[in-house]
């Protein structure tokens, strides 16, 4: 598998299957053609161009309601639960946070904020979405066993790096890739300082990233 991140805490995963999660795109799309689209709530920054791919979304229950309603193809999804879908098998997770769908005007609910879990080829991503710091995430350690970890840093609307280092601790992914920070003026967050305080306490590695990055899974030790 290859991840890429464009961006915020938008990622592409390209194995079997290409999918992209929370594609709110702020430096283009780098060429990113994906099978399958996956939200973890409805805020604008991580909706996104979700429209405009024209491919089956994965998504809370509300938001899939209304993408019905503009005839696009959803896998309506809650907290706990697990489908498969062309193969890749997606399990949503909790994510404490507000979720609100920001289009029409004032928009509406969007369903509870959350995380998934994304198994493809033999690996296991835990993108966390937008949340705050939580015990349970112990649990997606125990249950899930993450190959990798995407963890928000930017604090303000999600945890902060002292608390992501905290949550990189419970979830005990190998690979940690900070995201959701830097976008805008109120996120603004050194990664580097805190992959140097990861690196240095734990044998976790961390992956600082830049717009249209990629990584090779095969580099980490994942199939």
């Amino acid at each position: 598998m290859r991840i890429k991140w464009l961006g915020h805490s938008c990622f592409y995963l390209e194995g079997s299957k290409k999918i992209i999660v929370d594609p709110f795109i702020p430096y283009g799309d780098f060429g990113c053609k994906p099978d399958i689209v996956a939200v973890t709530h409805g805020h604008g920054d991580h909706f996104g161009q979700t429209m405009d791919f024209n491919k089956p979304v994965v998504c809370p229950n509300e938001i899939a309601k209304y993408l019905v309603s503009e005839c696009y193809d959803a896998e309506p999804m809650n907290i706990g639960g697990t489908i498969e879908l062309e193969g890749v098998i997606f399990t949503m997770t909790p994510a404490l946070h507000s979720s609100w769908l920001e289009i029409k005007g004032q928009g509406f609910y969007g369903g509870p904020a959350s995380g998934f879990i994304i198994k493809m080829d033999g690996l296991t991503v835990y993108h966390a979405g937008d949340t705050g710091l939580f015990s349970d995430m112990k649990l997606i350690r125990d249950v899930y066993h993450p190959d990798v970890a995407m963890l928000p840093i930017g604090g303000r609307y999600t945890m902060g790096p002292s608390e992501a280092m905290i949550a990189a601790n419970f979830i005990g992914a190998p690979l940690v890739i900070p995201m959701h920070y830097n976008t805008f003026p109120q996120i603004e967050q050194d990664a580097g300082e805190f992959k140097r305080s990861i690196e240095e306490v734990t044998h976790m590695r961390v992956a600082v990233m830049e717009p249209g990055d990629e990584l090779d899974m095969d580099d980490y030790g994942a199939d």
